[in-house]
């Protein structure tokens, strides 16, 4: 965890390297180029002047080797700064499967998703009350949750799924409780059943998320943002990540006789969903248990 003002490795602007050290307030001759750090003022001349027949990673070389680059005698791109810690925003994506929050006011986790953390952070098991854990226990919808409070940074992860990260103002977002990572702890976060379904007829539950505050998800893959406004819009149960809560749901099942046979679609329930709002669905149906004939 860098100290605040301290310099950060970021893309070459003359574009001759992969990245220069900025101190904070200047650009310095320091940069890094294949795992390698080098000194190279700015202003050399542009690699397009190089002689002919010379490679651009020979130029690179021209310039003089900084030495350990910091990490006792250790070079190569893990430490030349391209995968250091982002400093830039108190919550936000390291990279696109791992987010980091700098803890500030405390916040919720799913349980067993921090990676790593700095400074000093304490976690704690969340339950949510009494009624929250009767929900969990008659829906299956599980949410297990821990608080994060102190001060530091802390890693979140979930199965290398892609992290995504939204702000809710005034607001509220249906998830399912498989894709949740974190949430603030100024969100208000319950159970809820989907409209027009009940768990006689296979009806699903959500956990809602209503008010001002972050929410981190996971999706199982690069995800598609339909607009349910555009269209009736229809999402299969195991694909379907969150929508805007104010959308209007039904379960819709196009089960057939054929399927008794063998000769179903293999699409049997769907949700739909009606309004003015977003439908967030990832490009996997979760893991399928299959069994041996």
């Amino acid at each position: 965890m860098s100290a605040p003002g301290q310099g950060t490795w970021q893309p070459d602007p003359e574009g001759r390297f992969d990245y220069r050290w900025h101190d904070g307030q200047q650009w310095t001759d320091q940069v890094s180029a294949g795992g390698q750090v080098m000194r190279a003022p700015l202003g050399q001349q542009a690699p397009t002047q190089q002689p002919v027949g010379q490679s651009q990673a020979q130029v690179q070389s021209q310039a003089q080797p900084v030495g350990d680059g910091g990490f006792a005698g250790i070079s190569g791109d893990l430490v030349d700064g391209r995968f250091s810690e982002k400093e830039a925003k108190a919550i936000g994506n390291q990279n696109a499967k791992l987010l980091r929050v700098r803890l500030g006011e405390p916040f919720m986790a799913r349980q067993g998703s921090m990676v790593a953390y700095q400074g000093n952070v304490d976690f704690s098991f969340e339950g949510g009350g009494a009624s929250r854990f009767i929900k969990k226990a008659l829906t299956g919808e599980g949410l297990p949750l821990m608080r994060c409070a102190g001060q530091g940074d802390v890693f979140l992860a979930e199965r290398a799924y892609d992290v995504h990260l939204l702000n809710l103002t005034n607001s509220g977002l249906s998830i399912s409780g498989k894709n949740v990572l974190a949430f603030s702890s100024s969100l208000d976060w319950n159970i809820e059943r989907v409209k027009g379904g009940s768990i006689a007829t296979g009806g699903l539950f959500n956990t809602t998320l209503r008010g001002t505050g972050w929410v981190a998800l996971t999706t199982d893959g690069p995800p598609v943002v339909l607009n349910a406004a555009e269209a009736p819009t229809f999402a299969d149960t195991n694909a379907v990540v969150a929508w805007s809560a104010n959308l209007q749901t039904q379960l819709k099942t196009s089960f057939k006789a054929g399927a008794l046979i063998g000769r179903g679609s293999g699409e049997a329930v769907q949700v739909s969903f009606y309004g003015n709002g977003f439908v967030i669905v990832q490009p996997s149906e979760g893991v399928q248990v299959t069994t041996a004939q």
